[in-house]
């Protein structure tokens, strides 16, 4: 019967493209991750790489095979932890990771609420970029995060969502955009573009950076200021731009078509570790009432 160790080389091979690079990624001998390849192809009865070439391939019955055995690993990984920690204290602090661009006036509303039933809890609050807040929850800075939905998340990572935030494009009342309808998205390419970017400068897979002239910041606010200032066009919050859009210092980008902004999925994420603890997973379903109307 297969081992899990069998099942790391597999993956690990798969992933990594070789059974060298595997070794080091698993901090073992390569002849121990190529033998545990071995005994799992002997194990299933059938060849799990080609190794007529440079790299191994992985064959049809291994493409099969890899999706499974990469779940049941992250199943074993839950496992092990729950094990592990099974006799230490229950943890009392809560971090939270917050992208700024999403409301958050219900948030303390909800923090008192869990208050009642978890009395000595300690609280922290972060604000960061989704992408950031991603590697906090990696790093052990925040327990929770409230993010923009990312296409891709580690394995380690739970979520859920809970609604969604509208972004238009904006610009500066003075800004030559304002002047004139665009017709085509293309146009704006002769603009300077105003980008989210992380920290480590990354960019969310919902900010797409079209203008060869870009500004970037880490913080919304920031992005409103330089918006407001004409340094360029910007995609912001509905939220976050109304009250500029009403007092006549911005302008939704005026365009041939009668909707060009978007809606932006807000998740709630958490390292599976924290998961079913009690007090996170509360705050977790505390927080589908954090856009409700």
């Amino acid at each position: 019967m297969y081992s899990v160790e069998q099942l790391e080389a597999f993956v690990a091979t798969a992933e990594t493209g070789s059974f060298s690079s595997a070794a080091r990624s698993l901090n073992k001998a390569q002849s121990v991750v190529s033998q545990h390849v071995i005994n799992l192809e002997i194990d299933c009865n059938t060849t799990l790489f080609d190794r007529s070439g440079r790299y191994p391939q992985l064959t049809q019955a291994g493409k099969k095979l890899l999706s499974h055995a990469s779940v049941l690993l992250e199943q074993h990984q839950r496992l092990r932890y729950c094990a592990q920690h099974l006799d230490k204290p229950f943890i009392s602090e809560l971090t939270i990771g917050l992208d700024e661009g999403i409301p958050f006036q219900k948030l303390s509303s909800i923090v008192n609420k869990l208050e009642i039933d978890f009395p000595n809890t300690s609280l922290a609050i972060f604000t960061a970029s989704s992408i950031d807040i991603v590697d906090m929850i990696d790093t052990d800075r925040a327990v929770t995060g409230i993010i923009f939905s990312e296409l891709s998340l580690p394995s380690y990572i739970d979520y859920e969502s809970i609604g969604s935030v509208k972004f238009d494009i904006y610009v500066a009342s003075t800004h030559p955009l304002a002047q004139q309808q665009t017709s085509n998205l293309a146009s704006l390419k002769l603009h300077r573009q105003l980008l989210m970017r992380s920290r480590n400068n990354k960019s969310s897979t919902f900010q797409l950076a079209l203008s060869p002239n870009i500004w970037y910041a880490d913080n919304y606010y920031v992005l409103l200021e330089l918006t407001l200032q004409g340094n360029g066009w910007c995609l912001l919050p509905n939220h976050i731009a109304n009250q500029y859009v009403k007092n006549g210092q911005l302008v939704l980008l005026p365009s041939e078509f009668k909707d060009i902004g978007w809606q932006a999925s807000v998740d709630v994420i958490q390292h599976h570790r924290y998961s079913l603890e009690p007090m996170f997973k509360q705050f977790r379903h505390s927080l589908r009432q954090l856009l409700a109307p």
